[in-house]
């Protein structure tokens, strides 16, 4: 993953609204025709956030179209969505972490960790560019995720739990689901 991908993928994964449960699976197509994706069972459309990525895309890319990016949240449990993901995308399972037990190839899908208060200050800039206020001291702690790589036409798969949310300044012990090329 680039620089700038793990910049915007950071900022997607902080960037989060309020979560619901899960009900039942849906596909759906969103922006161009060629965007598919599965949505996690019960899970929510976040509007707003999606919106606010794409102004970082284009403030990261100025003079480009933002790529089609979608973000849902869900109450469920991580290993429960990662699961799901995995599944869909047609991968036997979620590796442990990157190095797939030391293996050449790095897994489809797998688990990493990380540290919210320096994701935050990674992407402090976009977020003063963006004009977001945010406190940056409160995120604290660390966080699990899945990366799911893309198939077909169906995008990648970044889910985090917990989250730091940008907009109001605090940490949610929630799942979210970003998609994104």
């Amino acid at each position: 993953m680039s620089k700038l991908s793990r910049a915007v993928a950071a900022l997607l994964l902080l960037l989060s609204l309020v979560l619901t449960g899960c009900k039942s699976e849906k596909s759906e197509l969103s922006e161009p025709a060629t965007f598919t994706f599965t949505v996690y069972p019960g899970s929510r459309y976040q509007t707003p956030l999606t919106e606010l990525f794409k102004r970082a895309a284009t403030v990261i890319n100025p003079n480009t179209t933002p790529p089609p990016i979608a973000i849902y949240d869900s109450d469920a449990p991580l290993d429960a969505v990662a699961n799901f993901y995995a599944k869909a995308y047609g991968y036997t399972k979620v590796a442990t972490d990157a190095t797939n037990n030391l293996s050449a190839a790095k897994p489809a899908a797998y688990y990493r960790n990380g540290d919210l208060n320096t994701d935050v200050k990674a992407v402090e800039p976009i977020m003063k560019k963006l004009n977001l206020a945010v406190d940056v001291s409160k995120a604290q702690g660390k966080y699990r995720a899945v990366e799911i790589e893309a198939t077909r036409n169906r995008p990648r798969v970044t889910i985090q739990r917990p989250y730091f949310d940008v907009i109001k300044s605090q940490v949610v012990d929630r799942t979210m689901i970003l998609m994104a090329p």
